[in-house]
């Protein structure tokens, strides 16, 4: 038989947490077991103490009543009416000899041998003997009489002793099944406890397999660690599957943009190569193929700048900028596009409104801005650009009267070759607004948009007033 299941299984979470319930359990048990032995222990003791000290109290009274006769007679009615005689008494003189002894009917003379000079030379109040076999021993107390004498009360341990060996014997006998009940314990802990986890690696799995994205774990909603890790897990499957098909809708994007341009050039190229074509019609081919090829240049260098950007490895020429001149300077070059559609252009711009910022990259941000503002607003629009200091930040604010983006399209518009249902009409490769929102960024601000469907449309973008 294979012992590599075996092996796998010693290796596994679940045998570590098993192995240590199991032996935090049985720890537990034998502190327990301690705690009790000790404590059962010291009550005993206690309780032959207390009884000790009755009837060494007693037997003072008896002695200072009566004398030694008093004594006897109460040793021996007390004989009369117990079955066992099971306490200690003895009566000794100053110099140590005995006058009286009544030991327990267990107790040779031999046992008691060294007595005197234990109890009556030492200073102590309790003293013990051990029996000659040394099984058990006799617990004394002391006490010195009114006529000079001593008297000594004492009581056997031997039933204490058999009380203890009985609760040692009881729990090395539950001892082993203590230690069945902590292991398996322990394994249905850990099957339960990582019953999630165990959910998990068969969802990952099956996700690894078969490539399916819509695969999701069942929470439990104990609103524990564990059904946390689920719910994230599975929000993080749903930001993978989203993410996924966004680049597949991006290449898709991608892959129809780059197609247009190339059967233009396929198309142009043929019409060239027919025989007997003039040169002017061949120089026009080469040209309109030039024309092609700037915009398929054009949308892959937006695209390594956005990467460039959001990775933050984009070279920025930071310098003081003007922003009243830089505003005019895009402004004129729509002015003439806004005038031929009838639209407005208005710029707001208090004078030495500076910014530490590129001033290629934000002319790029504020002509893609200014670009979509124009095309997408109708005939008799308006269109205004104004900038302002808000706070420690500038403000830079593009407004238009245009179509307005739909409110499902606005969390959308920033991705990359996103092109709205509207946007599609237009010419356009889908890379502006994702090119500002990079660019804005590496400069350490943040850029917004609100839009109303059929009213226009306000982006704003704030840049930090000083890097």
């Amino acid at each position: 038989m294979s012992l590599r299941p075996l092996k796998r299984w010693s290796k596994t979470i679940g045998f570590r947490l098993a192995i240590w319930y199991s032996t935090i359990f049985i720890i537990s048990s034998v502190a327990l077991f301690v705690f009790a032995y000790f404590f059962l222990s010291s009550s005993i003791q206690q309780r032959d103490r207390d009884l000790i000290q009755s009837r060494l109290k007693e037997f003072e009274g008896q002695y200072q009543i009566g004398g030694l006769e008093a004594l006897k007679n109460k040793i021996l009615s007390d004989k009369r009416s117990s079955k066992r005689n099971s306490f200690f008494v003895r009566v000794a003189e100053p110099t140590g000899n005995t006058v009286f002894l009544n030991k327990p009917d267990q107790w040779t003379d031999s046992g008691l041998r060294g007595i005197g000079a234990a109890t009556v030379n030492g200073k102590e109040r309790w003293t013990s003997v051990t029996s000659a076999d040394d099984e058990n021993a006799l617990e004394i107390a002391s006490i010195r009489l009114h006529d000079g004498n001593i008297l000594q009360v004492g009581k056997s341990t031997e039933g204490r002793e058999e009380l203890l060996e009985n609760f040692r014997t009881v729990f090395s006998g539950i001892l082993i099944p203590t230690i069945l009940i902590g292991f398996i314990g322990g394994q249905l802990l850990a099957i339960r406890a990582l019953r999630p986890i165990r959910r998990l690696i068969n969802t990952v799995r099956s996700v690894t397999e078969t490539g399916k994205m819509d695969l999701r774990i069942a929470s439990e909603n104990t609103k524990d660690e564990l059904d946390e890790l689920v719910i994230l897990f599975n929000k993080m499957l749903e930001k993978i599957d989203i993410l996924i098909r966004g680049m597949k809708e991006a290449l898709d994007n991608v892959a129809h943009d780059l197609r247009t341009p190339m059967m233009r050039l396929r198309g142009i190229a043929e019409m060239a190569l027919q025989p007997k074509q003039k040169l002017e019609t061949c120089q026009e081919a080469l040209s309109d193929c030039l024309e092609e090829s700037e915009r398929v240049v054009t949308m892959m260098n937006t695209l390594m700048d956005i990467s460039e950007a959001e990775t933050g490895t984009m070279k920025l020429d930071l310098q003081p900028l003007d922003l009243s001149i830089l505003l005019e300077h895009v402004v004129e070059l729509y002015r003439y596009v806004a005038e031929d559609k009838n639209i407005s252009l208005h710029t707001h711009c208090p004078s030495e409104l500076c910014v530490c910022a590129d001033p290629n990259r934000m002319r790029q941000v504020l002509a893609n801005l200014l670009d979509n503002a124009v095309k997408y607003t109708p005939s008799g629009g308006r269109v205004e650009v104004e900038a302002y200091l808000r706070h420690h930040q500038v403000a830079i604010l593009i407004k238009d009267t245009g179509t307005g983006i739909a409110p499902e399209e606005i969390p959308r518009i920033w991705e990359r070759l996103y092109r709205g249902d509207k946007s599609r009409s237009q010419r356009g490769l889908g890379l502006g607004l994702s090119l500002v929102k990079a660019i804005v960024q590496a400069h350490g601000g943040e850029v917004e948009v609100s839009s109303q469907a059929g009213i226009g449309s306000v982006f704003a973008v704030y840049l930090p007033k000083k890097m």
